[in-house]
């Protein structure tokens, strides 16, 4: 992780796919999504959201 990397919480994650939490953490899970530990939270990577969103993308036009 590069300094100054953005770190979401999962509900700014569930905001912005517009999905509800046990979806998003069906996504961590699965590890579709990647995710950090930070004590009991949970982060989500800005740049990993994005990667996610990308390979959605990328998978859907194929």
């Amino acid at each position: 992780m590069t300094v100054g990397t953005e770190l979401l919480t999962v509900p700014q994650v569930m905001e912005r796919l517009q999905l509800g939490r046990t979806a998003v953490y069906d996504l961590i899970r699965t590890r579709q999504l990647a995710s950090l530990t930070l004590g009991r939270a949970r982060r989500v990577p800005a740049h990993a959201l994005t990667d996610f969103i990308h390979t959605r993308l990328d998978q859907d036009a194929a």
